[in-house]
């Protein structure tokens, strides 16, 4: 499917077009500038464009009031769809968050609770107490999530919840022709209403792409035939910058093993999970990794490793952003315009790399050579094969494997390579060798 192939870019939308933070419910028509970033993603190697949060909400996207309306921070809904567009005339597949597992106070249903309590025709769209009270003095407890009372929780066995979210994405299909979800914090949603969203969604696009987020956990409780096709793998993105930042590249080589190894005890063998090395909930790389000169060779190592690589806006010239005191607003930035250095130049040949090569794509991996600076490993699919070295270390190294090859051309460079005699490792170096 074209999801197995993607190279996705994450953009958080509110931040992304420097929206306010507090809804003023005043339209404007910011989200178009997405549109002025197309050709930066297109030379970046992006085929696929995942979006945070685009309806409307009180505060920061996830807190939603309406499903069916594009937040008016960002605009109109016709502006979103005429985004979608742009992105499809350029080959851009477009995925958007699915917020299910709660809305905002300001949702039409919990309005009509507050106002009518028992009366109301909505109580059993939440998991209400009307013996209690809330923080906010409503007049009875309703469950909110992980204790943020300002996100109330949705009742997902209510038939008419259901069918309401339901409606709703078969709205997103015919009105905005988006190609997939992300569901949010999808390890604590209702595994029978993904099973039912698994079903229903294959009705509105055959390739219809679901991806959930997992922060820890068996991926496989909620990636099957039955549920999701992936999952956020937060286990590698932490063995991704833990492993550079301590020198220690056995770290990620364990976690990869671990999950997509050949050995009948690998966990996720076959499956494609999505990998990144920040997003709109973390710090950027940039700001985590205490040797910049790595920056290149973690891209290196989430475009190469199994997976689905995701960039998220900004980090591929080096953004820094850092949450601090509860507040995302540092990771969550607006920039003017697209940058293009010589670590935006890194990361394309990487993300055109994955973009484009099979072996990166779907290969079998094997862990070839292994120290604390050095990680060597072969992607192999249908005869084709593509070895991935990476030096994390200040002096060169010379690697002494078997290639099963002699020769090999990097697609980062365009360069030859003769492994014969071993292959020289340069200092703070990423190679992609594809066999000859």
């Amino acid at each position: 499917m074209w999801y197995d192939e993607a190279v996705f870019y994450q953009i958080y939308p509110l931040g992304f077009c420097d929206a306010l933070y507090d809804n003023d419910d005043v339209v404007v028509s910011r989200i178009g500038k997405v549109k002025e970033w197309i050709p930066h993603m297109k030379k970046l190697g992006i085929n696929a464009v995942y979006f945070s949060p685009v309806f409307d909400s009180e505060f920061h996207g996830y807190d939603t009031k309406d499903y069916r309306k594009i937040d008016p921070r960002l605009g109109i809904n016709q502006d979103f769809a005429d985004v979608v567009k742009a992105l499809h005339d350029e080959g851009i597949r477009v995925v958007i968050d699915g917020v299910f597992n709660h809305v905002g106070r300001g949702f039409f249903a919990f309005k009509d609770v507050q106002e009518k309590k028992w009366e109301s025709q909505y109580k059993d769209w939440f998991n209400i107490n009307f013996d209690g009270n809330s923080s906010y003095n409503d007049g009875f407890w309703y469950e909110g999530w992980e204790g943020y009372y300002n996100l109330v929780k949705l009742n997902l066995k209510n038939d008419n919840v259901v069918n309401y979210l339901f409606d709703s994405i078969r709205g997103w299909v015919e009105e905005f022709d988006i190609d997939g979800l992300r569901l949010d914090v999808a390890y604590l949603l209702d595994k029978d209403f993904m099973r039912r969203l698994r079903a229903f969604s294959k009705d509105l696009k055959e390739d219809f792409f679901l991806l959930g987020e997992m922060l820890h956990g068996d991926y496989n409780t909620i990636v099957n035939d039955e549920m999701l096709h992936s999952a956020t793998n937060y286990e590698c993105y932490k063995g991704l910058y833990s492993s550079f930042n301590s020198m220690n590249m056995f770290e990620i080589a364990h976690s990869i093993q671990r999950q997509f190894g050949n050995e009948q005890w690998c966990l996720y063998t076959g499956k494609h999970l999505l990998t990144f090395v920040d997003n709109h909930d973390v710090n950027r790389i940039a700001s985590t990794l205490t040797e910049k000169k790595h920056l290149p060779l973690i891209f290196g190592l989430m475009c190469a490793m199994p997976g689905i690589p995701c960039i998220y806006y900004g980090s591929e010239w080096g953004a820094e952003g850092v949450k601090a005191n509860g507040s995302d607003n540092d990771i969550r930035k607006s920039y003017d315009a697209p940058e293009w250095n010589e670590l935006t130049e890194k990361v394309a040949a990487c993300a055109n790399a994955a973009a484009k090569e099979k072996a990166l794509q779907y290969g079998d991996y094997t862990m070839l050579v292994l120290t604390n600076h050095q990680y060597v490993f072969k992607r192999e699919y249908e005869g084709e094969r593509i070895i991935v070295a990476i030096n994390a270390s200040d002096s060169p190294y010379v690697a002494h494997f078997d290639a099963g090859c002699g020769r090999a051309v990097d697609l980062l460079t365009g360069k030859d390579h003769d492994f014969g005699g071993g292959s020289e490792l340069m200092p703070y170096s990423v190679a992609y060798w594809k066999c000859e």
